[in-house]
């Protein structure tokens, strides 16, 4: 099976920009259905933001991304990358969560358009990935 990767940008809206519940709940609901689709991937926010990597075949990630879409809880989806993949990042993770690194909060203060956004987002998603299975 070939395995592709979705890294985006949305805005969080409403409650689920900051509120606690709100983010267990996408966070839960997002472990289950990738469980269910055979996605990974990791979702973090901050200041209103989100920033997800994921990771699976692709009809499963056109599905997903056609449910984002619609979520009243995204807006303005910004793809920064799609592309094939030769291995998972996350590959024990339906949907990990982590608090957004000082360089992710760079980057998303900064302007998305920037041609260095992919390279800086792909090697966040690496560093954060390295951290995560050395805690596992």
């Amino acid at each position: 099976m070939s395995l592709f990767r979705i890294v985006y940008v949305s805005d969080a809206v409403g409650d689920a920009a900051v509120g606690l519940l709100p983010w267990i709940d996408i966070i839960g609901a997002s472990d289950r259905n990738n469980r269910r689709d055979h996605l990974t991937g990791i979702l973090m926010r901050h200041e209103g933001r989100f920033f997800q990597a994921v990771e699976g075949a692709r009809v499963d990630l056109d599905r997903l991304m056609g449910r984002l879409r619609t979520d009243h809880r995204h807006a303005n989806i910004q793809i920064l990358s799609d592309g094939p993949i030769p291995q998972r990042l996350f590959p024990g993770f339906a949907m990990a969560q982590a608090d957004a690194p000082p360089a992710l909060k760079r980057m998303l203060a900064g302007s998305l358009t920037d041609p260095s956004v992919l390279a800086q987002a792909d090697r966040i998603l690496v560093d954060v990935s390295r951290a995560m299975a050395a805690v596992t």
